[in-house]
This record gives structure tokens, C-alpha cells and sequence, in this order.
């Protein structure tokens, strides 16, 4: 046993290798996710997360400077999972599905759960913040192509600019998701939709 020991010590390095890292990742994100899906406000440490996923406070430090960075990409992973960006339909269908699909994965838990111990945390602490400012101009960035591929289609009414829609829409969605006065289903994507498309 002893052997087998001192020879696991220099080989700990090699394990880490392309496929193992990417399991351990997986493991730090998912147990991220659930932890602050679950916090009910409490704060979710590092050590923590290591534990939930089965691997060294160290492995975590390793790809991820902070807490707010692994909550951060953990969000990002799971927004790409849900949020579908479609093609090939008209510009009102592929932005009324998107709308849609925005509202509904951000008020499933996890990832409710995730955006609101985000938004807590990030008023003290300056770097989350700006790592919220960087998943937020993601977001962003992949709504401005799905319109500007309706630009280009001439599916665009004249003179809208797609930088104000994106500001339109992810207003209405973050002004509701945090005061929660309004909904957002379905219903309100296709209603932003043809007001936006109104021009």
C-alpha cells in the first residue's frame, strides 16, 4: 500500500489530463448550480462546492479565480443548454422562440436561484460584478446576431436599431425578474415581440 501511495503522488498530475478535467469541471459546475439553487440566500463558499463535487478545494482554484467565476460559468454552460437559438424560420418566430425560451430557463432552478445569488453578491463584490457584466454582454451579443440575420433577410422594420431591441428586451426581462411585478411566460415574449417588430 505504501508503494502504490508514493507512486500516486507524481502521478496525480497525468490524471488531470483532457478527459478527467473535463469530468472534475462537470462535477464543480452541476454541484454549483445546486448549491446556490438551494442556498435560500446563504451564502455558497468554495469549499463547499469541492466537497459537492468530490474533488480538492485546490482543483476548484485551479480553473476558477473566484466563487462568482464558477457560479458565473456554470450559468453560462446551463443558458447554452436551454436557451435554443433558432433558425431557418422568420424573424418573429426565431426572436418570439428566443424571447420565450429566455424567460423560462431563467426562472427554472437552478438557474433562478444562481441569477438571484449573482445579483445579491455582486453589489459587494466588484469583480462578480464585472463577470456578470461579461455572461450578461454574452447574452447579449447572441440576440443582436439573431437580429441582424433579420436585418440582412430585410425583416427589420426602417430605422429600428437592433442595439435598442436588445436594450428593450432584456430590460422588460430583468426589470421583471427581480421585482417580479409582471410575467413572463409566453405570452409576454409574443406580445414584446410584435411591439418590437412594430417599430
Amino acid at each position: 500500500m505504501s508503494a502504490d501511495t508514493g507512486a500516486g503522488a507524481p502521478e496525480s498530475r497525468p490524471h488531470t489530463g483532457r478527459r478527467r478535467n473535463e469530468a472534475a469541471r462537470q462535477a464543480i459546475l452541476d454541484a454549483a448550480l445546486r448549491l446556490a439553487g438551494a442556498a435560500g440566500g446563504e451564502a455558497v463558499t468554495i469549499d463547499a462546492i469541492a466537497k459537492a463535487a468530490g474533488v480538492g478545494k485546490q482543483t476548484v482554484y485551479r480553473w476558477w479565480p473566484s466563487k462568482g467565476a464558477v457560479l458565473l460559468e456554470a450559468l453560462v454552460d446551463r443558458a447554452g443548454q436551454d436557451v435554443t437559438v433558432p433558425e431557418g424560420g422568420s424573424l418573429r418566430e426565431e426572436l418570439s422562440s428566443f424571447i420565450a425560451t429566455t424567460f423560462e430557463a431563467a426562472q427554472q432552478e437552478p438557474a433562478a436561484g444562481v441569477l438571484r445569488t449573482l445579483l445579491r453578491e455582486s453589489g459587494r463584490d466588484p469583480h462578480l460584478a464585472e463577470l456578470l457584466r461579461s455572461y450578461t454582454a454574452t447574452r447579449r451579443g447572441v440576440l443582436r446576431e439573431l437580429l441582424e440575420r433579420g436585418r440582412e433577410r430585410g425583416e427589420l422594420p426602417a430605422g429600428v436599431e437592433p442595439e435598442l431591441m436588445v436594450d428593450q428586451i432584456y430590460g422588460l426581462f430583468w426589470y421583471r425578474f427581480v421585482l417580479g411585478h409582471g410575467p413572463l411566460d409566453s405570452g409576454t415574449a409574443q406580445r414584446l415581440t410584435d411591439a418590437l417588430l412594430r417599430g
